[in-house]
């Protein structure tokens, strides 16, 4: 099996995380969370990282759960997120947010993947339509288009993103298992660096090519799930 893609280990892989990082974190309701990249991220000597991580609001899958070893670092300086916590919980992320500690920017879901989605495909941005004359910031150019208000937002990348799949094979093809895809593809897409939590590797040409949702030219680095 070719070693080109396929990473020892994960500290191996996040070897190069530099300070003040944009980290893109797959991972919804519990499902496809990297838990072995985020175990070893806190064991990085790295701060002031951007993490763009939107699990939702599920027990055991809050943001401050999945984070709290980077979080209870002082490791994060800012959070991307649609729903980051419920307010007078009392969790860590509500603290360092109210202590001004952790910044938090949030960006609805489907307004967060669309910007993601336009990273990957290297646009600058799109134009999205607005409900009920909704506005996200009074300087977003408005467009009418076909008659619906619209406004644009411009695309979001990251520097890494870590993710999670079920199947890889050695040049980075990926299958993902049920609900575990969430952000896992455009996350992809749209980072410099792609590193992948994966709990089987194959050789090459012993995956199911339809099965295969995220091609191998979006993955950088594979790391063995343990």
């Amino acid at each position: 099996m070719s070693k080109g893609k396929i990473y020892s280990s994960a500290e191996n892989a996040l070897a190069d995380v530099f300070d003040e990082a944009t980290i893109l974190i797959g991972g919804l309701s519990g499902y496809g969370i990297p838990q072995v990249l985020i175990s070893e991220l806190a064991q990085r000597n790295v701060s002031g990282l951007t993490c763009v991580f939107s699990p939702g609001i599920s027990e055991n899958s809050r943001p401050a759960d999945v984070l709290c070893p980077l979080l209870t670092n002082g490791q994060i300086s800012k959070l991307i997120c649609s729903d980051p916590f419920d307010f007078d919980n009392g969790d860590i992320l509500e603290s360092q947010c109210r202590s001004g500690q952790v910044s938090i920017e949030i960006i609805p879901q489907g307004i967060l993947v669309e910007r993601l989605r336009s990273g990957g495909a290297g646009l600058g941005g799109v134009f999205l339509p607005v409900s009920l004359g909704a506005r996200f910031n009074s300087d977003d150019e408005v467009r009418f288009i076909e008659g619906e208000e619209c406004i644009y937002v411009e695309a979001m990348r990251g520097d890494f993103a870590i993710i999670k799949a079920s199947e890889s094979d050695s040049l980075g093809n990926l299958i993902y298992k049920g609900q575990e895809r969430n952000w896992a593809p455009v996350m992809a897409m749209a980072a410099s660096v792609t590193i992948v939590e994966v709990s089987t590797i194959r050789e090459p040409g012993d995956l199911d090519p339809e099965l295969i949702v995220t091609p191998g030219i979006f993955v950088n680095r594979i790391v063995p799930a343990e």
